[in-house]
């Protein structure tokens, strides 16, 4: 009989199961979904926006859990989970309790609706897993705003409760609003803020919660926008090849979405035009924090039109523009450069070439435009002291010397140039002590001219020697001690070295050590008596002498001024 009895029981059951899930297949439903996440141990009372705006008589709808009619959800307030009018209680929930659950409004035309709330119940121990926040506070507000997310601020208004707040877990003294300012935020002020609602229904007292996430942002800054590519107004381009065109801004700390950067071809954007491609690259600077922002154009074949468009580089700010023109230039080719650098080295080398070969001749020429004003101040009598020396020499290197001396030297140098000589035997004064007329005569005299024979110099042969009677006589060795010492020693006067013939095997070996110095500082200048140019002013041999010779030849005075 029980066995009987138990099998009338399923087959009504599953009829009425059958039946019921026929008409819900025959029902249009549309669904309305929402999802809540509570701690173990608190409680929500929750109803949908839509049932509880049109809907007010629990008889209109129907809930179910797990999309099943068998689940039984009770009416009795002494349930932890129950329902009152048009809305469910949740009460110290536990996790067991999570689950989908639904509230079915079902209408004549054969349509419904099914409210879905999918109600997930994480452990105490799990307070602090990232789904149980309502959102993250991001901005760069120096003050934030918290509200109390919405299940425990709409519960708590519902019945009258009390709010309290919490960051990270520690109670906040004095904050018993449904919101809450943090008032000069700085990154210490980051981390989760729990508003707890208490609350009491039927004389028991239940807590709500809701956190949220303060993330503090650096401030904002909207300094002038500033173009930081390109500075230059041109700029060169190889004509059929690839070119890439930077526009560069910087528009600020912190402010991504409002710095842009873009090119424009003859006023228009390049987005749409045939050959060209631009790209946008955003960066924000380390340790600054600045955005940049990067429009990159690029064309795909430069052709004679972009040396005649005009490019326009604009970046846009928060509240500031600013933009930046520039044309192409086409580029030299390389021949034409390698052509222009050839010439100029050529140029170089020949310029080069011509003063080394005619740095006399120049030196010369522009003499009279340089004026010293020492040598204006240079109140010595003589242009040049004159020392000659030979030891015993043939006939014919005497009667050279002797012409030279007497006839060639002063012909040039004083006839046609206008220098003063002063040559031992022909201006000394008869009967006047040696040693202080060469003394005196020395120290008057600008330049020590020396004039070497083959074999001067060689010491104990020397003998002085008066142009009228060179066989006689030689200049003594005390003119070219007295010479030496002031070119060598006081450094009052430069040197000029005239050879006269060949200088032999011996070369200058013989001569004092002084006067081989001076020689390896300065070749002498070689007399080519054989040359029928040689006695002429503008010959190069005179004009090496002129050369080292004063500029300005000395001023004549009064011969009565030096007795």
């Amino acid at each position: 009989m029980d066995a009987s009895r138990l099998l009338i029981l399923i087959f009504v059951v599953m009829s009425t199961f059958e039946c019921s899930g026929s008409d819900t297949a025959k029902l249009q439903c549309e669904d309305n979904n929402e999802t809540i996440y509570l701690v173990e141990g608190e409680a929500l009372y929750f109803v949908h926006d839509a049932p509880a705006r049109r809907i007010l008589s629990s008889q209109v709808l129907k809930w179910y859990k797990n999309n099943s009619r068998i689940e039984y959800i009770s009416y009795d307030e002494k349930e932890r989970i129950h329902l009152h009018g048009g809305v469910i209680f949740f009460l110290n929930v536990v996790p067991g309790d999570s689950g989908l659950y639904t509230a079915r409004h079902e209408r004549r035309n054969r349509k419904c609706n099914n409210y879905n709330v999918e109600v997930k119940v994480f452990e105490a121990s799990e307070r602090e897993n990232h789904k149980l926040l309502y959102g993250k506070i991001e901005n760069s507000n120096q003050n934030k705003n918290l509200k109390c997310p919405g299940p425990a601020r709409e519960t708590c208004i519902k019945f009258g409760g009390n709010f309290t707040w919490y960051k990270d877990y520690s109670l906040l003294q004095g904050h018993h609003k449904d919101n809450m300012w943090v008032l000069n935020s700085s990154k210490q002020d980051e981390g989760v803020y729990t508003c707890i609602c208490t609350w009491r229904h039927n004389d028991r007292l239940y807590n709500t919660s809701g956190s949220r996430w303060l993330n503090v942002l650096d401030p904002e800054s909207y300094p002038h926008v500033e173009i930081l590519s390109p500075l230059n107004k041109e700029q060169f381009a190889d004509e059929s090849l690839v070119l890439k065109l930077n526009c560069t801004v910087e528009c600020g700390r912190n402010v991504k979405d409002d710095c842009t950067a873009r090119w424009y071809v003859n006023g228009d954007q390049v987005n749409q035009m045939a050959g060209y491609n631009q790209t946008i690259k955003q960066i924000m600077a380390m340790p600054s924090k600045t955005t940049i922002t990067t429009a990159i154009l690029t064309i795909k074949k430069v052709s004679a039109k972009d040396f005649r468009a005009e490019f326009n580089c604009s970046g846009i700010g928060s509240y500031t523009a600013k933009s930046a023109t520039l044309t192409l230039k086409r580029r030299a080719s390389i021949t034409s450069l390698v052509i222009r650098a050839v010439c100029g080295l050529l140029v170089c080398v020949f310029a080069a070439v011509l003063v080394k070969c005619f740095a006399v001749d120049l030196a010369l020429l522009f003499r009279p435009c340089f004026h010293l004003r020492s040598h204006e101040k240079d109140a010595r009598m003589y242009d040049a002291y004159v020392v000659y020396q030979m030891q015993k020499m043939d006939k014919v290197t005497e009667y050279t010397l002797c012409q030279f001396i007497t006839q060639v030297l002063p012909s040039v140098l004083e006839e046609k140039c206008g220098y003063r000589l002063f040559i031992q035997g022909r201006d000394d004064i008869p009967g006047e002590d040696r040693m202080e007329l060469v003394e005196s005569n020395m120290k008057q005299s600008r330049r020590l001219m020396v004039i070497l024979t083959p074999g001067s110099g060689s010491g104990s042969e020397m003998t002085d020697q008066h142009p009228d009677s060179l066989r006689d006589s030689v200049i003594g060795g005390f003119d070219w001690q007295v010479g030496l010492h002031h070119a060598l020693v006081q450094r009052e006067m430069s040197v000029i070295l005239i050879q006269l013939g060949d200088t032999g095997p011996q070369g200058y070996t013989h001569l004092p050590i002084g006067l081989q110095h001076l020689i390896r500082k300065s070749a002498p200048i070689r007399w080519p008596d054989v040359s029928r140019n040689a006695a002429a002013r503008n010959s190069r041999f005179w004009k090496r002498v002129r050369y080292l010779m004063p500029a300005t030849p000395a001023k004549r005075c009064p011969q009565s001024a030096f007795i």
